[in-house]
C-alpha cells in the first residue's frame, strides 16, 4: 500500500517534510496547499505534486489518506481537527495549539474520530539524543537526578514569524519541554521561568522574549534546567546532559565534519551546523518514516497528541511564571 499524502504549508518545515515524503517508497505526495500559490507551485513542481491554495479541499480530498500540517503555528489546531473529521491520518508540526486547553479540546475531536495523530517533536528521533535515552532506559546512569538542555538558535527567525509563533516558550522551547519529559520519564509538577530581551528590541516590541532560562521539578525531586537563546553566533547549539546516580550521559553539538586538528597551541574543529535543517536532517527523515509506517500499518504514533498537550502545559506554565515572577504548579 502506498500512502497518499497532502501537505499543508510550503514554508521552511513544509519544504523539509515534502522532501522526506517524496523520498519514502511507501508514500506519494499528492498535493501541496499554501495560501501563497506561487510558493506552493514551486515546491509542488519540485516533487511532482499538485499545487493549490484551497487548503480545505486538499485535506478532505478522497484521493488523500494522510495530511501533514506544516503551516503557520496559529493554524495547526483547526487544520488537525478538519483532517480528523475527514478521517485522515495526521502529522502536525509543533505546537499543536497556542494554549494547552485548546490543544486538549482538539484531542477530543481526534479521539472521537479515532484518527492517528503524530506531532513533530523531531528531537526524539535524533540518533544522538536517542542514544542518551537508551542509556537511561538501560539503567546505565542510574536514577535520573539532573537534566540540562541547551537550545540556541544562530539568529532570529524571519520577520513576522514572532507575531504568529505563540512566543518563545510555546514555539521554540516547546521542543525542550517535550525532551525534558522524555528524558525525565516522569511529569514535571512545578515550573519557574525567567526571560529577557537581549538579542533584538523588535522581539520585545512583539510581546516576546529572546533569551530564557526555565527550571522544572518533578515529584521525585529530579530537576531539569533549560536555557534558550535566539542568538548563537557560532551556530545552531543543541546539547543535552543527563546526570544520574551512577553516572552521566551527554550528547553534544554535531558538526559538519568530524576532523579535529590538535597542535601545540590549540585544538581545532568545525563549528556546529548553522541551522536546524542540517542539524536534524536524520531526525526529520526518521520521524516522517515513523508516521508513514504508523498510518500504513495502523500502529500507534510514537509521539502523540497527548505528548503535545503535556508539553504545552509546561509552556503555558513557563509563560505564566515569566509574567508573574512566581513558580507555577503543573497538573497532569
Amino acid at each position: 500500500m502506498v500512502l497518499n499524502v497532502a501537505l499543508v504549508g510550503a514554508g521552511r518545515m513544509g519544504t523539509i517534510h515534502a522532501a522526506s515524503i517524496a523520498r519514502h517508497p511507501g508514500a506519494r505526495l499528492v498535493s501541496i496547499a499554501d495560501r501563497d500559490g506561487e510558493r506552493a507551485s514551486g515546491l509542488a513542481e519540485r516533487h511532482g505534486a499538485e499545487a493549490t491554495t484551497e487548503t480545505e479541499a486538499a485535506i478532505t480530498s478522497d484521493a488523500v489518506d494522510a495530511v501533514v500540517v506544516a503551516s503557520s503555528t496559529d493554524t495547526h489546531v483547526e487544520l488537525v481537527e478538519l483532517a480528523a473529521s475527514a478521517g485522515k491520518a495526521i502529522f502536525s508540526e509543533k505546537p499543536l495549539a497556542l494554549d494547552s486547553e485548546r490543544g486538549a479540546r482538539c484531542l477530543e475531536v481526534v479521539d472521537a474520530r479515532g484518527a492517528l495523530l503524530q506531532v513533530g517533536f523531531n528531537r526524539r528521533f535524533d540518533p544522538s539524543f536517542r542514544g542518551v535515552k537508551a542509556a537511561i532506559d538501560e539503567g546505565r546512569i542510574g536514577k535520573v537526578e539532573l537534566v540540562v538542555l541547551t537550545s540556541r538558535d544562530p539568529e532570529l527567525p524571519p520577520p513576522g514569524y514572532i507575531e504568529t509563533s505563540g512566543g518563545l516558550f510555546r514555539d521554540f522551547a516547546i521542543h525542550d519541554f517535550d525532551t525534558a519529559r522524555w528524558l525525565l520519564s516522569e511529569e514535571p509538577i512545578e515550573v519557574v521561568a525567567f526571560g529577557s530581551n537581549l538579542v533584538d528590541p523588535s522581539v520585545g516590541a512583539a510581546g516576546d522574549v529572546d533569551t530564557a532560562m526555565t527550571l522544572l521539578r518533578t515529584a521525585s525531586g529530579a530537576l531539569c534546567h533549560i536555557n534558550n537563546s535566539r542568538r548563537a553566533v557560532y551556530g545552531y547549539d543543541q546539547r543535552i546532559e543527563v546526570h544520574g546516580s551512577l553516572g552521566m550521559a551527554q550528547a553534544g553539538d554535531r558538526t559538519p565534519a568530524s576532523v579535529v586538528v590538535t597542535t601545540g597551541e590549540a585544538i581545532h574543529h568545525s563549528l556546529p551546523h548553522r541551522w536546524f535543517p542540517q542539524r536534524y536532517a536524520e531526525a526529520y527523515e526518521a520521524e516522517m518514516a515513523a508516521f508513514i509506517e504508523a498510518a500504513t500499518n495502523g500502529t500507534p504514533a510514537l509521539v502523540t497528541g497527548l505528548d503535545a498537550v503535556r508539553a504545552g502545559r509546561l509552556a503555558d506554565a513557563a509563560q505564566e511564571s515569566l509574567e508573574t515572577g512566581r513558580p507555577v504548579a503543573v497538573g497532569g
